[in-house]
């Protein structure tokens, strides 16, 4: 499921598709539709465990994820609608690399693929948070995103949070692509400079992802620089999507 932008029907816009990172749900995304002002129609990719959907039970693959998050990204997107671009970030990378394959064999015009905060889909973390008790798994994830979301400190936010992101992690964690065929579609991947947990050469292995073109961009920041720089993202897309038309 997927959650659009609901301040008009305009579809003359290009869509952006946003894909959350581990643990996080659409309204993550929400500040950026007011960011991307008439720019973009911003649509966020809705996971099961998760705000609306806090009942159901989460994926524990990625690929399972996609296929069955393709249908209402396409009823979302619309018939006739503008290409669209999918951005992720950290699990959201992988996950709208899926989603690109699966989009292109249903005829769906991807415009181009932003990956942040993730090596290659090739490439496994050799340090995983995946199976270990709660308050180990919990530092882990704290190591590796660089903070700790304050809700975790609440017993009652704990419960609900904690299976989703356990589950994300799995799914990251033991993600292997569908396909080794890559993309046709050209990718740019994003990385926060100051990253630990992605170096800059994990970061640039996308470049094998696409058979077309490929561009790399640092900001400022750590693993999670994107929650500090909405807008700069945004401005980043955008002046690659001008130059694609």
């Amino acid at each position: 499921m997927t959650q659009a932008d609901k301040s008009g029907p305009d579809r003359d816009r290009s869509a952006l598709l946003c894909v959350p990172f581990a643990g996080a749900g659409p309204s993550f995304f929400h500040p950026w539709r007011e960011l991307s002002g008439d720019r973009w129609r911003v649509l966020s990719v809705e996971l099961p465990g998760r705000e609306r959907r806090i009942l159901e039970t989460p994926y524990r693959n990625v690929v399972e994820a996609a296929r069955k998050s393709v249908d209402d990204v396409i009823a979302d997107l619309g018939e006739g609608a503008r290409p669209v671009v999918l951005f992720g970030h950290s699990l959201g990378a992988v996950l709208a690399y899926e989603l690109v394959h699966l989009l292109d064999a249903r005829g769906v015009r991807v415009e181009r693929l932003v990956v942040s905060g993730s090596p290659g889909p090739w490439t496994q973390r050799e340090r995983r948070a995946t199976g270990l008790p709660d308050e180990e798994f919990l530092a882990r994830v704290e190591e590796f995103a660089g903070f700790r979301h304050e809700a975790l400190d609440h017993p009652e936010m704990r419960e609900l949070i904690l299976p989703v992101l356990q589950a994300d992690c799995e799914m990251h964690e033991n993600y292997l692509p569908s396909t080794d065929e890559p993309v046709s579609v050209p990718i740019c991947s994003i990385r926060g400079g100051s990253d630990g947990l992605v170096s800059a050469d994990q970061a640039q292995e996308w470049r094998k992802a696409t058979t077309g073109e490929f561009e790399y961009a640092e900001f400022p920041g750590d693993h999670m620089y994107l929650v500090d720089r909405g807008r700069e993202v945004l401005d980043l897309i955008e002046a690659q999507s001008r130059r694609d038309r």
